[in-house]
């Protein structure tokens, strides 16, 4: 006997809606296995880590923070720091001191950071967002920034109120590695020349800073952002007065990811300017085509 038309559609409807579950399970199951921290020296990996891993090594903890990015208070499942960084290097980051890390995202951030920052007491390591995620259920998150994306696999955040500025503090989600490497010898084309002004010279620190992480000059640096100096510098079509106001407020010249810097003076903002000038007459640019 056949059954009637009205049972057999919601008898596909089921087992459609089943199958999607089954294939978002998988998904998710996937996503959680593949989540791993790749710690290395100047590229070379060194050891990776997956989150099952982590999470057999060492205790997981519930932390509250004041997230600059969600731009509220947010409950995280997280690792602590230091012993993510000791697991992964096999001592801890004290023990680097004068040594620069780099630590980088899957979406070409890349933020460079000393020894001393990383042994701070108050960093941790999030792998999910406390409010989403449960016992046996794979990590959840809330989208973050602008763009709304998902910061998994890891997020680096702090604990401390003086810690919750990204300028000074390193908030890096979607993160995916450790690199131990001299920020010179990994961005040795960033480094004003030897005849520069003090001026530059205090940009540079500045550059480095606040700005190496999404931008790059002469091709080294992160690749969120464009780079500032190649093919032309921004000092090159940009008016100066026009890329002081952008960098401390881009919002009022168009949606963007990037970050205010109302924290720079008008000192800052021309010792900025001055090593882009610096730096104009010092293109390097790897992906040009060899002069015939």
């Amino acid at each position: 006997m056949l059954a009637p038309m009205g049972c057999r559609v919601s008898a596909l409807l089921l087992l459609a809606f089943a199958a999607c579950l089954t294939a978002a399970a998988a998904r998710a199951g996937a996503d959680d296995a593949a989540a791993e921290l790749v710690f290395s020296h100047s590229g070379a990996v060194l050891r990776r880590i997956s989150l099952e891993q982590l999470r057999a090594a060492l205790p997981v903890e519930r932390i509250e923070v004041d997230d600059p990015f969600y731009n509220k208070r947010k409950t995280f499942l997280a690792f602590r720091l230091a012993d993510v960084f000791e697991l992964g290097f096999g001592r801890p980051a004290a023990s680097f001191a004068g040594e620069n890390f780099f630590l980088r995202a899957r979406d070409g951030y890349s933020k460079p950071v000393s020894a001393e920052r990383l042994a701070e007491p108050g960093g941790f390591v999030a792998f999910a967002d406390a409010s989403l995620s449960r016992d046996g259920t794979p990590p959840a998150w809330e989208p973050i920034d602008r763009r709304q994306v998902d910061p998994g696999p890891f997020y680096v955040v702090w604990s401390e109120p003086r810690q919750n500025d990204p300028h000074r503090y390193p908030w890096p989600y979607q993160l995916v590695n450790f690199d131990r490497a001299p920020y010179a010898t990994e961005y040795p084309h960033t480094l004003p020349p030897a005849s520069a002004s003090e001026a530059a010279a205090a940009g540079f620190a500045i550059f480095r800073r606040e700005c190496v992480s999404c931008h790059s000059i002469n091709g080294e640096g992160g690749k969120v952002g464009p780079d500032l100096n190649i093919p032309q510098s921004i000092v090159e079509y940009r008016p100066i007065e026009q890329i002081k106001a952008y960098i401390h407020d881009p919002n009022t010249f168009r949606r963007t990811s990037m970050p205010p810097h109302p924290h720079l003076s008008d000192a800052d903002l021309d010792a900025l300017v001055a090593y882009f000038t610096a730096m104009k007459g010092q293109k390097h640019d790897p992906g040009a085509s060899p002069a015939s």
